[in-house]
């Protein structure tokens, strides 16, 4: 988090240093770059105006909270996105718990209740597809309409794709979660201006990856990650430091047929990660996963998935 960024959860007022702030309004899961430049045009409308800007966003997931139970696969977990932000220029975020009350309330309320009386925008920016309210009844349009009434600027941000002519297609978070769940890193990482990564606490595992000569840190990733099954050439970052490495995602069906697992095998580190915090970045994939007649045939198989990360990552510097 940087120096002076306001973070503010479920706020009945509006937070110090955020008064009369431009809000970019959204849930954001993964920052992708459609989310990018509708918070790009708060900032800059911030700026027009010398006023602190700001993102509000939304947890749980409405998609969870209706559900009961965690079922989407986030690109970007809570507490990363408000990291992110506060590295995009913006000068606070707030968080409102989406419950039971605010899942209820019309769009007009919205607006009312919380936009005007509990954060006093001074404007707001948007998406295209924007909608809020009970029902996704709010859309754009009326949220325009709306402002109008209440004394604060909408602007809305038209769609963002990525690629050219026939092959182009709107950037959405949806989009990067099916191209993940392919295992197509390459498409996600375009949507996302960035590669996907995941973040996590190394755990002990059974110490295979260490008899076959490839010791490997252990992630257990979220439940609902629906990243494909595969061997990825990756980045690891571990207290400051980068590393090369290769990572296994799956269920070991050589071994044990188990849980899914992430398992990152650094190529230029020996030492002990158990209990250190993670950052893996996703570069490419390399192949699927799939069942060996022995472990000798996997091991060999390491030994070349080891030579392709070393070749995807030397071109990629």
């Amino acid at each position: 988090m940087t120096d002076g960024f306001v973070l503010a959860t479920d706020p009945m007022q509006p937070p110090h240093g955020l008064e009369g702030a431009v809000y970019a309004i959204g849930n954001f899961d993964g920052l992708h770059l459609g989310h990018r430049s509708v918070i790009e045009r708060a900032v800059a409308m911030a700026k027009e105006r010398a006023a602190p800007s700001a993102i509000l966003t939304f947890e749980p997931h409405p998609a969870d909270f209706f559900a009961g139970r965690p079922i989407v696969f986030r690109l970007t977990l809570a507490q990363d996105k408000v990291a992110i932000c506060a590295g995009l220029g913006l000068d606070g975020a707030v968080v409102m718990r989406f419950d039971a009350a605010l899942a209820a309330m019309s769009a007009d309320d919205f607006v009312a209740s919380i936009l005007v009386a509990r954060l006093g925008v001074g404007a707001v920016v948007v998406g295209w597809d924007f909608h809020f309210g009970k029902g996704r009844s709010g859309s754009p349009a009326t949220l325009a309409e709306a402002g109008s009434r209440h004394g604060f600027a909408v602007d809305i941000v038209p769609k963002v794709e990525e690629g050219d002519g026939d092959a182009a297609r709107i950037v959405s978070s949806s989009a990067i979660r099916k191209a993940l769940e392919e295992g197509d890193v390459a498409v996600a990482a375009r949507g996302l201006g960035r590669n996907y990564s995941i973040r996590g606490k190394v755990i002990s595992g059974q110490r295979l990856g260490r008899k076959l000569g490839v010791p490997t840190a252990n992630i257990a990733l979220e439940p609902t990650n629906r990243l494909a099954y595969g061997i990825y050439a990756v980045v690891a970052r571990v207290n400051g430091r980068v590393f090369p490495a290769v990572a296994s995602f799956g269920t070991r069906p050589t071994v044990d047929d188990g849980p899914p697992l992430l398992e990152v095998h650094l190529l230029d580190f020996d030492g002990d990660l158990y209990g250190r915090e993670m950052e893996v970045e996703f570069v490419e994939r390399i192949r699927e996963e799939r069942k060996f007649d022995s472990i000798p045939m996997l091991a060999a198989e390491i030994e070349r998935d080891k030579k392709r990360a070393r070749a995807i990552l030397g071109v990629r510097g």
